[in-house]
């Protein structure tokens, strides 16, 4: 069907750009005019439409700044559709302008949602994926910053108490933590009153005991080779009170990408091994799986693709990934791999398979990815839970 007329806005960070096209007759009913970015510009949107009806708004899926707009067109229940930035450059090349005007791609945006096949339309569960998006992103990259600070704080103990760490079996746990951050180092531990330090290892709540006493830890303190050094004590309490704080944020991300979750209700998670944070990853990097045709489509998409390097009478007798996909989808992918064949039959038997037909780890792993995305296709395509006795 096509649609008879279309408004095409052109996005910008402070005034976006607006026109009205019929397309039967290719008259511009309105033609571009500037709107602002806020309440008053949407309104002023609002009254140049409102004489017509039966029409399709669209702009590029690009950035950030048409998030708003966004929201407030689908709020009010108007149809939305979003375009391939290249498909507007495309255009705007055909008419051999190279340069971007505003104006002119408002016109080009207009036209290029005649055609069904150049732009798809979008729901307020698009918005909320796009949400979604915004929540998962933003927790790995709360990962990755707290993987920094706690580095930081490793050479920090390494010159104040390099020892400490031969206490415990893992890092990071409460009386660990606690200990930095009330003492910071082996010099003010050895000069502590053994009573305190008793009581500084004292389990709260129904944490476990410590492995060793107050008295061995005062001892390694008194014995420790670091150094004694108030600017290095005072970086270990920022670091300190900065990874708590994100470990902090962290839990507040995961519980709201988990409200978002049970809203959104994705068979992925009911893939054994696919937690709700990895589930909802996946799911907000691809958004509409409607946009593949295929499985092969969206194992390109992550850039999990396997990739063999030819050349003349030469070809490599290993393959390796196109790595060209989505960074943050192939990221989870590969960080959630081991508990899928770890909590899954049919995937520890391909994985196994792979193994036994001579492939290394990191190649089982990537078949083992590319069966699992194979498997999310299928499941959100058709919206059914998982079974592991049809996959056998």
């Amino acid at each position: 069907m096509v649609i008879m007329i279309t408004i095409g806005i052109d996005i910008a960070k402070e005034n976006h750009y607006a026109c009205v096209l019929d397309n039967r007759s290719g008259e511009v009913l309105v033609e571009p005019f500037e709107f602002k970015n806020n309440k008053e510009g949407f309104n002023q949107l609002l009254s140049a439409v409102n004489p017509y009806k039966d029409y399709l708004i669209g702009f590029e899926d690009t950035g950030h700044y048409g998030d708003n707009l966004l929201f407030f067109l689908l709020d009010n229940e108007f149809k939305v559709g979003l375009i391939n930035p290249i498909t507007i450059e495309m255009k705007r090349k055909s008419k051999l302008k190279t340069a971007k005007n505003d104006k002119l791609d408002t016109l080009l945006i207009a036209q290029a949602l005649i055609h069904k096949d150049e732009y798809r339309l979008v729901t307020m569960k698009t918005y909320h994926l796009r949400e979604l998006k915004k929540l998962t992103r933003h927790h790995h990259d709360l990962k990755e910053d707290l993987n920094v600070y706690k580095n930081r704080l490793q050479k920090s103990i390494d010159l104040v108490f390099p020892e400490f760490n031969s206490l415990f079996g893992s890092k990071y746990g409460v009386t660990y933590m606690r200990l930095l951050e009330r003492f910071r180092s082996a010099n003010t531990i050895s000069k502590t009153d053994i009573r305190t330090l008793r009581r500084a290892l004292e389990p709260v709540g129904n944490g476990r005991s410590v492995s060793f006493s107050a008295e061995e830890l005062k001892e390694l303190a008194s014995n420790s080779i670091g150094e004694k050094s108030s600017s290095s004590e005072f970086q270990v309490k920022h670091l300190i009170g900065s990874i708590q704080m994100m470990e902090e944020q962290i839990v507040e991300v995961d519980a709201k990408i988990k409200e978002l979750s049970d809203q959104l209700n994705s068979p992925i998670t009911s893939i054994p091994g696919i937690g709700t944070f990895s589930g909802m990853s996946i799911l907000s990097e691809y958004g509409d799986i409607s946009k593949f045709d295929s499985p092969a489509k969206l194992i390109s998409f992550a850039g999990v693709a396997p990739y063999v390097f030819e050349s003349g009478q030469f070809e490599a007798a290993r393959t390796t990934i196109t790595k060209k996909g989505n960074p943050y989808l192939r990221k989870t992918l590969y960080q959630i791999a081991l508990p899928v064949i770890r909590f899954n039959p049919v995937f520890y038997e391909y994985y196994t398979l792979k193994r036994n037909q001579g492939k290394s780890h990191r190649c089982a792993l990537g078949h083992v990815v590319r069966k699992l995305l194979r498997v999310v296709y299928h499941l959100v395509s058709n919206d059914i839970l998982f079974d592991e006795t049809k996959l056998i």
